[in-house]
Protein backbone atom coordinates (compact mmCIF):
# COMPACT_ATOMS: atom_id res chain seq x y z
CA UNK A 1 0.00 0.00 0.00
CA UNK A 2 1.19 3.48 -0.74
CA UNK A 3 1.87 6.08 1.91
CA UNK A 4 -0.87 8.31 0.55
CA UNK A 5 -3.53 5.71 1.40
CA UNK A 6 -2.19 5.36 4.97
CA UNK A 7 -2.13 9.10 5.61
CA UNK A 8 -4.30 10.40 8.40
CA UNK A 9 -6.85 12.91 7.13
CA UNK A 10 -6.32 16.44 8.38
CA UNK A 11 -8.98 18.97 9.24
CA UNK A 12 -9.87 21.19 6.31
CA UNK A 13 -10.92 24.76 7.10
CA UNK A 14 -13.31 24.77 4.13
CA UNK A 15 -15.07 21.52 5.03
CA UNK A 16 -18.79 21.43 4.25
CA UNK A 17 -21.14 18.60 5.20
CA UNK A 18 -22.35 16.38 2.39
CA UNK A 19 -26.00 15.43 1.84
CA UNK A 20 -25.62 12.44 4.15
CA UNK A 21 -24.25 14.72 6.86
CA UNK A 22 -27.21 17.11 6.86
CA UNK A 23 -29.65 15.36 9.20
CA UNK A 24 -33.04 17.03 9.12
CA UNK A 25 -33.72 16.65 12.85
CA UNK A 26 -30.45 18.28 13.88
CA UNK A 27 -30.92 21.12 11.38
CA UNK A 28 -34.48 21.73 12.60
CA UNK A 29 -33.40 21.75 16.25
CA UNK A 30 -30.47 24.08 15.63
CA UNK A 31 -32.71 26.40 13.63
CA UNK A 32 -35.39 26.28 16.34
CA UNK A 33 -32.72 27.39 18.82
CA UNK A 34 -31.97 30.29 16.40
CA UNK A 35 -28.49 28.94 15.66
CA UNK A 36 -26.74 28.20 12.38
CA UNK A 37 -28.04 24.88 10.98
CA UNK A 38 -24.55 23.94 9.76
CA UNK A 39 -22.36 24.56 12.83
CA UNK A 40 -24.91 25.13 15.59
CA UNK A 41 -22.83 27.98 17.02
CA UNK A 42 -23.46 31.18 15.07
CA UNK A 43 -26.56 33.30 15.58
CA UNK A 44 -29.20 33.01 12.87
CA UNK A 45 -30.94 36.36 13.41
CA UNK A 46 -29.75 39.95 13.66
CA UNK A 47 -33.18 41.22 14.70
CA UNK A 48 -36.55 39.66 15.55
CA UNK A 49 -37.15 37.86 12.23
CA UNK A 50 -34.37 39.33 10.06
CA UNK A 51 -31.75 36.67 9.41
CA UNK A 52 -28.04 37.34 9.20
CA UNK A 53 -26.44 37.32 5.77
CA UNK A 54 -23.93 34.66 6.80
CA UNK A 55 -22.93 32.73 9.91
CA UNK A 56 -20.23 34.54 11.88
CA UNK A 57 -18.66 31.21 12.92
CA UNK A 58 -18.66 28.93 9.85
CA UNK A 59 -19.47 31.41 7.07
CA UNK A 60 -22.63 29.66 5.82
CA UNK A 61 -24.50 32.08 3.57
CA UNK A 62 -28.07 32.40 4.82
CA UNK A 63 -29.27 35.46 2.90
CA UNK A 64 -30.90 33.42 0.12
CA UNK A 65 -33.31 31.43 2.29
CA UNK A 66 -36.99 31.37 1.39
CA UNK A 67 -38.47 31.20 4.89
CA UNK A 68 -40.93 34.06 4.63
CA UNK A 69 -44.41 32.51 4.43
CA UNK A 70 -44.24 29.15 6.22
CA UNK A 71 -43.32 30.37 9.75
CA UNK A 72 -46.42 32.59 10.14
CA UNK A 73 -48.64 29.77 8.87
CA UNK A 74 -47.09 27.34 11.35
CA UNK A 75 -47.43 29.90 14.13
CA UNK A 76 -51.12 30.45 13.38
CA UNK A 77 -51.70 26.69 13.22
CA UNK A 78 -49.96 25.92 16.53
CA UNK A 79 -51.20 28.95 18.49
CA UNK A 80 -54.72 28.49 17.14
CA UNK A 81 -54.87 24.92 18.39
CA UNK A 82 -53.49 25.84 21.81
CA UNK A 83 -55.79 28.84 22.28
CA UNK A 84 -58.97 27.14 21.05
CA UNK A 85 -58.29 24.04 23.17
CA UNK A 86 -57.51 26.21 26.20
CA UNK A 87 -60.59 28.34 25.67
CA UNK A 88 -62.85 25.30 25.37
CA UNK A 89 -61.30 23.57 28.39
CA UNK A 90 -61.63 26.70 30.50
CA UNK A 91 -65.23 27.16 29.35
CA UNK A 92 -66.03 23.67 30.67
CA UNK A 93 -64.27 24.21 34.01
CA UNK A 94 -65.17 27.81 34.90
CA UNK A 95 -68.02 30.13 34.01
CA UNK A 96 -66.43 33.31 32.62
CA UNK A 97 -67.89 36.24 30.74
CA UNK A 98 -66.76 36.91 27.20
CA UNK A 99 -64.76 39.94 28.42
CA UNK A 100 -62.89 37.76 30.90
CA UNK A 101 -62.08 35.28 28.15
CA UNK A 102 -60.84 38.13 25.97
CA UNK A 103 -58.70 39.43 28.83
CA UNK A 104 -57.08 35.99 29.11
CA UNK A 105 -56.86 34.68 25.55
CA UNK A 106 -55.86 37.78 23.59
CA UNK A 107 -52.62 38.25 25.57
CA UNK A 108 -51.95 34.49 25.48
CA UNK A 109 -52.39 34.52 21.70
CA UNK A 110 -50.08 37.51 21.22
CA UNK A 111 -47.38 36.19 23.57
CA UNK A 112 -47.41 32.68 22.08
CA UNK A 113 -47.24 34.11 18.57
CA UNK A 114 -44.28 36.33 19.45
CA UNK A 115 -42.55 33.47 21.28
CA UNK A 116 -42.91 31.01 18.39
CA UNK A 117 -42.30 33.19 15.32
CA UNK A 118 -38.49 33.40 15.48
CA UNK A 119 -37.86 29.74 16.44
CA UNK A 120 -40.21 28.52 13.70
CA UNK A 121 -38.49 30.73 11.13
CA UNK A 122 -35.14 29.36 12.29
CA UNK A 123 -36.43 25.80 12.00
CA UNK A 124 -37.68 26.56 8.48
CA UNK A 125 -34.25 27.90 7.51
CA UNK A 126 -32.69 24.76 9.03
CA UNK A 127 -35.06 22.55 7.05
CA UNK A 128 -34.22 24.35 3.82
CA UNK A 129 -30.51 23.94 4.53
CA UNK A 130 -30.87 20.22 5.30
CA UNK A 131 -32.88 19.60 2.13
CA UNK A 132 -30.62 21.87 0.02
CA UNK A 133 -33.52 24.12 -0.92
CA UNK A 134 -33.53 27.79 -1.87
CA UNK A 135 -29.84 28.34 -2.57
CA UNK A 136 -28.45 25.95 0.05
CA UNK A 137 -27.37 23.38 -2.55
CA UNK A 138 -23.73 22.57 -3.19
CA UNK A 139 -24.00 23.84 -6.78
CA UNK A 140 -23.02 27.45 -7.50
CA UNK A 141 -25.90 29.83 -8.14
CA UNK A 142 -26.27 31.17 -11.66
CA UNK A 143 -26.56 34.93 -12.03
CA UNK A 144 -28.95 34.62 -15.00
CA UNK A 145 -32.64 35.26 -14.30
CA UNK A 146 -34.99 32.38 -14.94
CA UNK A 147 -37.25 32.83 -17.93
Amino acid sequence: MSEASNAVPTADATWRPSAEERPIGRALWRGFKCRCPQCGEGRLFKSFVKSVDECSVCGLEVHHHRADDLPPYLTIFIVGHIVVAGFMAMEEMVELTMWEHLAIWVPVTVLLSLALMQPLKGATIGLQWALKMGGFSDEPQSEEPRG
